[in-house]
């Protein structure tokens, strides 16, 4: 057994969820360690589909525990309602299942507000943030003036930090984005609130990482979003305010990196990206409307129609790089069945240059068009199959063409939503 980190290798809404769910099964503990409730994991275990938001995915398994890191902007009053829901779901929630890192910092209204605010001063020219508060709390914590899950159980320090903070958002929501200001009071009644409820699960999640690690525990370490909406690494700025790369699950939970020990990358079998951004291989045709509407392309969180094109071996291969991936894990790949020729991006050409990383440059991304390779694909079901020579032919052909392109091999192959619809050609160790 290994101590692993999931990540996402595209542009999120990769299927990390039930990788994770299936992960957790040979782990002691699951460590959430960067993002907040803009992203979400999607679960369909016994027929039951489970949505999170900043829960780990593990939670379903009753003798897990599950830590949310330093790393994340918690809105505490997402977290309340999932974990209502889980309760009523008969997932009992305690502070022996879950832990709040002391440290998370906290998302605020005015946070909220001037997301939104933001976005609708920008019109034409927004990012398309979901409008959570997730990149105004981000920034708080940049510039040290966030409020932590600490300061919730402080109400001298909280109410001073919400004052504080208020003179300066109330100058920008009413003076720069002619929106309604904010009042103390209301939001420190709220908080304090929500602080006494929380209180029990708040802890130093970094300590509780560290016994387990002395006590020879497994751990898995899952990100939210994709390595190509990192903040450093993505497509500037169309990113989210985050690191979803491998190497923030040392600073996102508070572990030295000699304690990990293997990369999980999810690879979807095709590619999509919610929101604005540049999308080399897009599919603005019958083929993208078909993966859509087969795939149920739809954000968890936001409910927006997900953009969709042929893969992506660029983007993917990129990843490879800069998470140092050893193996991957493909989702969907039953969504494929039933399109007579498959396509895959191998470079990209730029004005008669050929590319074989994505640009920097927005502006020389957008001069990309792919270059591809084709191959036929597959009818018929495959989510019965539990191993690969189940599949047809051309399904391991697509498979061991992903391998020999990115270098990486394959652990994982998803052929359903189920929990039990899955391939596993060698347990990630």
């Amino acid at each position: 057994m290994a101590n692993m980190v999931v990540v996402g290798s595209q542009w999120g809404d990769e299927g990390k969820g039930k990788v994770v769910d299936l992960l957790t099964a040979g782990s002691d503990l699951v460590v959430r360690f960067q993002g907040g409730n803009n992203a979400g994991h999607t679960l369909v275990v016994d027929g039951r589909q489970f949505i999170f938001h900043i829960v780990p995915s593990g939670i379903l398994y009753e003798d897990k525990k599950c830590l949310i890191g330093n790393g994340l902007v918690v809105d505490p009053a997402v977290l309340l309602e999932e974990i209502k829901n889980l309760n009523t779901a008969g997932i009992s929630i305690t502070p022996k299942r879950l832990s709040l890192s002391e440290k998370a910092h906290i998302i605020m209204p005015y946070h909220q507000a001037l997301d939104l605010a933001r976005e609708k001063y920008k019109g034409e020219t927004k990012l398309g943030t979901t409008g959570r508060g997730i990149g105004p709390c981000y920034e708080d914590k940049v510039a040290r003036t966030g409020i932590r899950a600490i300061d919730l159980t402080e109400p001298d320090t909280l109410e001073e930090k919400i004052r504080v903070a208020l003179e300066e958002k109330n100058f920008l929501l009413e003076k720069f984005l002619n929106a309604q200001p904010l009042e103390t009071s209301p939001i420190l009644k709220a908080y304090l609130s929500y602080g006494e409820t929380l209180a029990p699960f708040i802890t130093d999640v970094s300590l509780e990482i560290d016994d387990a690690v002395k006590a020879d525990k497994q751990i898995l370490f899952e990100g939210a979003q994709g390595t190509h909406l990192d903040v450093d690494h993505g497509t500037y700025p169309f990113v989210t305010s985050s690191n979803p790369v491998a190497g923030t699950a040392c600073a996102g939970a508070g572990i030295g990196p000699g304690y990990l020990d293997h990369v999980v990358g999810i690879v979807k079998a095709y590619t999509t990206r919610v929101g604005a951004g540049p999308f080399v291989t897009e599919l603005d045709d019958e083929i993208g409307n078909h993966i859509q509407e087969r795939g149920r392309e739809f954000g968890a969180t936001t409910g927006r129609r997900r953009r969709c094109g042929w893969l992506d071996l660029v983007v993917v291969r990129d990843s490879v790089r800069l998470n140092g991936l050893n193996s991957l894990a493909i989702t969907k790949l039953d969504i494929l069945g039933g399109i007579a020729n498959l396509k895959m991006c191998v470079g990209y050409d730029m004005a008669g240059k050929r590319m074989d990383q994505r640009p920097a440059s927005l502006k020389k991304t957008g001069l990309c068009t792919p270059i591809y390779e084709e191959m036929p694909g597959w009818d018929g079901d495959i989510s019965q199959a539990r191993n690969l020579d189940q599949l047809p032919p051309e399904a391991v052909n697509y498979l061991r063409f992903i391998e020999d392109f990115t270098g990486v091999p394959i652990s994982i192959v998803s052929v359903g939503p189920g929990r039990d619809e899955t391939i596993v050609v060698k347990y990630p160790s």
